[in-house]
This record gives structure tokens, C-alpha cells and sequence, in this order.
């Protein structure tokens, strides 16, 4: 008996050995990406965030002296960017997200055909964003006679000048969200059509048997919790969009920083220094703190959506 134990013993090290080998190299790939393009970069600008650098000339470690600055002295970023950033984030986050779920489920009640174009036409413009930003946008709002939005307003007696509509600050944060959220459907929005059409019809008709009353009730018990990993993938995309969206300010305006600062956001401030002024030190502070408050959000989604011990 000792000596068939110890076999079986021996046996079983030798499968958890071969696993685990198994296992090794399976997620060797994913661990090698995961590495150079994600966990270096961050601890390199982590790094950075610490020091002053100019690109030229060897990085110089000077503390907490970039997050003191900007917390304390970097006006922009205290009156324009942050405000703006909190303001473009709520909006359009919540608001694409919504949007997605509420065009998933409606799709997911029409025939395959249609439902595939309809579909693929809203996926579309958060493919070929900046090409129809420039193309279409930038001549719906154009600040002359030719611009189609100037020109209705025109004809309709509403104005007797053009207006200025992408370098005025008036408008600019307005146009962008607008943008942005007609633009919003990604990846999250696909998640969220493959989530409600695997959802199990018997969970509806067994509800409908225990005095489910209506659409609302269907959404809120059953649709919502039986597709929480599609809400949290969702969210979390959402969240990391709203927070990454700031060329589209760029792109409308034509230039960095934006006019009047109207559109400028965190991913804006940090281009300016590190790709315009070459302050990868400070560019590298705000990055740090732009993923910390992306984390924090992303906890929030996993509160919400994640599953629950």
C-alpha cells in the first residue's frame, strides 16, 4: 500500500509539473505583451513623474516637485483642464454608456438582417472617428457662410453672421460632446448586443409567470443582471474612452492647445508639455494622475457590475 501511494503521489507531481509547464508557456505570450506595453511603460513614466527632463539632457530627480506644481501653480490645469476633464468625462462616459445599452437592446429586438446593418452603421463612426470628425463635423460646424450649420441658421433668420462655432469657447465643449457621444458605440456597444441576444428566453417567460408586469421590470431584473460581464466590460471601456478623448477637441480646433482652453483636457495637457514644451517630467506627473483617477473609476464600474462574493 505504501509503495502504490507513494506512485500515486509521485504520479500527480508529475501531471502538476507538466501543467504547470503548460500553463507557463500558454501565458507567456500575454505576460511578455502585458510587460513591454503596459507594466514598463507605467513604471518608466512613474519614474519620470519624479524627475525633470527635457530630452535632451539626462533625467533629474527632484521629488514630489511636479505633483506640487500641479496642484498649486499650474493655472490651466486647475481652472481649464480639470474642470473640463471632470465635465467632459460625466457626460459623455455615463452618456455612451447609456446610449450603447439602450441601442444594444433595441437592436437585439429586431430581425438578424436588419439588425446586422443597423449595427454595423452605429459601430462605424468609433472606427473611422477622426476621418469623419474631419470630414463631416469640421464642415457641418465651419465659422463661414459654407458651413452647413451657419448656412441653416442663415436661411432660417436665426443669425445674420456666421458664428465661430469651433474656435469660440462658447461652443467648443458643446460640439465636442456631441461628437463624442455620436461616436461612442465601440467595442463596449458590440459587448453589449452579444450580452442581451445570449441572455436565456426562459428567464423572461419564467419571470413574466411570477408577475414580471413590463419592459422596464424585464430590463431592470433580468436583462441587466443575467449580461454583468458585458456591463462591466462596457463601463470600464466607457470610462477609459471618456478619459482619452481629447484629440477630438484637437481635431475640430485644428490646434493644441485648444482656443480659450475651452477643450482642453487632461490628455491635451499632457501632449502640450510633453510633445510641445518637452517637459516629460511634468507630462509624465500628469499621466500618473490620469491613470490613478481612471483606476478609481474602473473600481466604482467593478463595484456596480462585478461579481459578487
Amino acid at each position: 500500500m505504501d509503495n502504490t501511494n507513494r506512485k500515486l503521489k509521485q504520479t500527480k507531481k508529475k501531471v502538476v509539473r507538466k501543467d504547470g509547464v503548460r500553463i507557463f508557456f500558454l501565458l507567456l505570450p500575454y505576460a511578455l505583451l502585458f510587460f513591454t506595453f503596459i507594466a514598463i511603460p507605467v513604471a518608466v513614466a512613474i519614474g519620470l513623474s519624479f524627475s525633470y527632463f527635457d530630452v535632451i539632457n539626462p533625467p533629474k530627480f527632484v521629488g514630489l516637485l511636479n505633483y506640487i506644481t500641479l496642484i498649486t501653480q499650474d493655472e490651466v490645469f486647475l481652472k481649464f483642464v480639470l474642470p473640463n476633464t471632470l465635465k467632459y468625462a460625466l457626460i459623455v462616459g455615463p452618456g455612451g454608456y447609456a446610449l450603447s445599452f439602450i441601442l444594444a437592446w433595441m437592436l437585439a429586438q429586431i430581425q438578424p438582417i436588419p439588425r446586422t446593418v443597423l449595427a454595423l452603421a452605429i459601430y462605424t463612426p468609433s472606427m473611422l472617428g477622426p476621418v469623419f470628425i474631419d470630414v463631416i463635423w469640421r464642415a457641418v460646424f465651419t465659422g463661414d457662410q459654407r458651413g452647413i450649420m451657419n448656412n441653416l441658421l442663415m436661411q432660417l433668420g436665426v443669425i445674420d453672421q456666421p458664428i465661430q462655432f469651433l474656435l469660440s469657447p462658447d461652443y467648443l465643449m458643446n460640439i465636442m460632446i456631441f461628437v463624442s457621444l455620436w461616436s461612442a458605440m465601440g467595442i463596449g456597444f458590440l459587448a453589449m448586443i452579444s450580452g442581451v441576444l445570449n441572455i436565456n428566453e426562459e428567464l423572461y417567460e419564467a419571470a413574466y409567470v411570477d408577475g414580471l408586469r413590463n419592459r422596464f421590470q424585464e430590463i431592470f431584473y433580468i436583462t441587466i443582471p443575467s449580461m454583468r460581464p458585458q456591463m462591466l466590460f462596457g463601463a470600464v471601456m466607457a470610462i477609459v474612452n471618456a478619459f482619452n478623448m481629447g484629440w477630438i477637441g484637437v481635431t475640430l480646433s485644428g490646434g493644441n492647445p485648444t482656443p480659450g482652453y475651452a477643450g482642453q483636457l487632461i490628455t491635451n495637457h499632457i501632449d502640450d508639455y510633453g510633445f510641445l514644451r518637452y517637459e516629460m517630467g511634468y507630462a509624465a506627473a500628469v499621466s500618473v494622475v490620469l491613470l490613478l483617477v481612471v483606476t478609481l473609476f474602473s473600481k466604482i464600474a467593478h463595484g456596480l457590475f462585478g461579481e459578487k462574493e
